[in-house]
């Protein structure tokens, strides 16, 4: 059997490592194997900046945010006793470090749909960018401001049920685990999670509502200002559609 040597033996550490739970992993850390917690932060940096900046709108903040709770995660070691996941007393230390960020900030997030849209440069209203007549650009658009009218939904919500909403639609967290990290019952937890569906629901039904409004209007208002002859022109071409037709 070859030997492994060198970077080929720090490799195959790795990916053992890789390979055990993160209580056990943590466990490890606190022993003193500090490539362990190299590990659990592969793990969870990207989760854990995500539901960090969802909770304060502020990327920049994010960052410093998440290398806080790791750095507390760190400086805690031996106040884990896994009595709970590794997971949920992380989240636990994002969501205190958020909720101390917000009260500082006093930041609450009202983002309009209305606004002007300068992501690529556009000052334009998403709304005006819908009116693309290539099938497959309208789609795409459809897509963003159904993903658009759905962020701004999720916004909108009453802070207790956004988080629980996100906590499981998005990190994938149990009830249990949400209950833990929020300090309250299972059952109010999904009481929270069944109110958000609810309002969701609404919310995106009544946003598809104005939708369709608008656009019935701004259709009509075409219609008024087409020329005679623009609307004798589009009746030849709707006759020779029909004619073109094959026959029954």
């Amino acid at each position: 059997m070859p030997k492994i040597f060198g970077k080929d033996k720090q490799k195959v550490r790795i990916e053992e490592l890789r390979a055990l739970p993160d209580e056990r992993l943590f466990a490890r850390f606190a022993e003193g194997e500090a490539e362990a917690f190299g590990v659990l932060l592969e793990r969870y940096r990207a989760p854990i900046y995500g539901f960090i900046c969802r909770q304060i709108s502020d990327s920049h903040a994010g960052e410093e945010l998440t290398q806080e709770v790791f750095l507390r995660a760190i400086a805690r070691a031996e106040q884990f006793r896994g009595d709970s996941r590794f997971s949920t007393w992380l989240y636990q230390i994002a969501r205190n470090l958020a909720f101390d960020h917000l009260r500082r900030m006093k930041v609450r997030r009202h983002e309009s749909l209305d606004a002007p849209d300068r992501r690529g440069g556009s000052e334009s209203p998403r709304v005006d960018r819908l009116r693309s007549r290539d099938p497959g650009a309208l789609e795409a658009l459809m897509r963003a401001e159904l993903r658009e009218q759905l962020e701004s939904a999720i916004a909108h919500l009453p802070d207790d049920q956004r988080e629980v909403f996100l906590l499981r639609q998005v990190d994938g967290l149990a009830f249990g685990e949400i209950a833990r990290v929020v300090d309250a019952s299972e059952n109010t937890v999904k009481s929270r999670m069944r109110y958000a569906l609810l309002k969701l629901r609404e919310e995106l039904r009544q946003s598809h509502a104005a939708d369709e409004g608008g656009r019935r209007e701004s259709a009509h208002r075409d219609q008024e200002v087409r020329s005679p002859s623009q609307q004798n022109e589009e009746t030849i071409v709707t006759k020779e559609a029909g004619e073109s037709e094959p026959r029954q």
